[in-house]
């Protein structure tokens, strides 16, 4: 699949808990998750964000609690994809789990700015800076990853599996 959009770089060590405030956990109202993605780090992140827009951030992305609030806030808010130098390992299942593709490539980040254009291609294993042309590769995902990417989550995937063998 092919993901494009402006990118949204931020720092290390994104917990869950500044991704999307526990206050806000009391409910699964994916709009209401949504409009309070990143709040306690950037008040103004949900007003920067257009559809398909890209989050791009250093080491330990997704850290602390193993709520899915947090992937699900993220995806709420518009972001189509996020690339960062590691991801909490948790927080890695628990995005794919919901169809939001993740993409550890330290070389990415060090070369995508706030405001960049950028294009990732899961398939070719590819993150294009359109902004400054440099071309980063990254492992493509797994064929079943992809699958369960392609058709928005782990539930849809199984759904799909389920029934195809009747």
């Amino acid at each position: 699949m092919i993901y494009q959009g402006k990118a949204h770089k931020y720092g290390r060590d994104i917990n869950t808990d500044v991704i999307i405030p526990a206050r806000y956990l009391t409910t699964f109202d994916l709009q209401e998750l949504g409009k309070h993605c990143m709040e306690n780090l950037d008040p103004s992140f949900i007003f920067k964000i257009e559809k398909g827009d890209i989050l791009v951030a250093e080491e330990n992305f997704g850290c602390g609690s193993s709520r899915e609030h947090a992937p699900l806030a993220i995806k709420a808010a518009g972001i189509s994809c996020i690339i960062a130098k590691s991801f909490a390992r948790i927080f890695f299942r628990n995005a794919i789990n919901i169809g939001l593709p993740i993409l550890e490539c330290p070389k990415a980040v060090d070369g995508i700015n706030t405001g960049d254009q950028i294009k990732v291609d899961t398939e070719k294993g590819q993150i294009i800076n359109l902004s400054t042309g440099k071309i980063f590769e990254v492992k493509p995902f797994p064929d079943f990853i992809q699958e369960i990417i392609e058709r928005g989550g782990l539930i849809n995937y199984v759904k799909e599996r389920l029934k195809v063998k009747g």
